[in-house]
């Protein structure tokens, strides 16, 4: 499927490694020019030599916190027209909601929601005036399935996805989309990051907690980067422009809810 989006721009948050790196090898296979973000240059050089070796689009690289006010304003200095916005980033570590005070709450919240709201409100007027703007959050099943110990990540998230639907109903009408990614279990940095911490709070094994998790899952297995790629450079399609404010679980089955 061709997906009409060749010579876009993209900035592509998260880029290093996981499904930020999967996401922008997805989009310059699709022709898009890709910016690729996130603080250190040595993950993102990686993923910029993926893109160049298989021949596409030479990516941009820029090094930047998004977590600072400096950082996204040099994001944007780089990449000032963008078509297509990837919110991607890391999450909280699982805990006992007894154990999170106020800097543990801000934190969160700077990083997993006011961080990525900041990132559209400075793209937005931009994609309105061109006629054209994809924006995806990638966020987690925990917006819709939430559990106690992802409570820090919860929360923030699904106020992203909260103001994400209600922005993306005002903007619609210029041809620009708002939608969002809830992946699953996936083998990626942030699950492996989150079964460690859930062994260090439990005192199992890492390979214990990985079996049970890949077991439980009606797959079987975990998904993987790539899969919620595929799933994300659709939403950047011109074709899905009559989509948007939605938040797809791609979670192998897991979440038994109709709606």
């Amino acid at each position: 499927m061709e997906l009409g989006i060749e010579g876009r721009r993209a900035i592509v948050c998260g880029a290093s490694r996981g499904i930020g790196q999967a996401i922008a090898l997805q989009l310059a296979r699709e022709g898009v020019v890709v910016s690729l973000v996130a603080r250190t240059r040595e993950g993102l050089a990686e993923t910029a030599g993926q893109i160049s070796a298989a021949g596409l689009p030479a990516p941009q690289i820029v090094v930047a916190d998004l977590m600072t006010e400096e950082g996204r304003t040099h994001v944007m200095t780089c990449c000032p027209s963008p078509d297509i916005l990837i919110n991607n980033g890391g999450g909280a570590p699982p805990g006992d909601f007894r154990d999170w005070a106020r800097p543990e709450w801000i934190h969160a919240l700077d990083m997993m929601m006011l961080a990525p709201i900041d990132m559209i409100r400075r793209v937005m007027d931009g994609m309105i005036a061109r006629g054209f703007g994809r924006i995806v959050n990638i966020t987690a099943r925990s917006v819709k399935n939430p559990h106690a110990v992802l409570g820090l990540s919860a929360a923030a998230r699904t106020g992203l996805v909260a103001f994400s639907s209600g922005l993306s109903r005002q903007v619609v009408k210029h041809n620009v989309t708002i939608n969002s990614v809830l992946p699953g279990i996936v083998a990626s940095e942030a699950q492996f990051s989150h079964i460690r911490g859930l062994s260090a709070m439990t005192g199992r094994s890492y390979d214990e907690l990985w079996a049970e998790k890949a077991r439980a899952n009606p797959a079987g297995r975990f998904g993987t980067p790539e899969e919620i790629a595929c799933t994300t450079a659709f939403l950047c399609g011109a074709q899905a422009g009559f989509m948007t404010g939605q938040s797809l679980l791609v979670d192998g089955g897991d979440y038994s809810g109709l709606f």
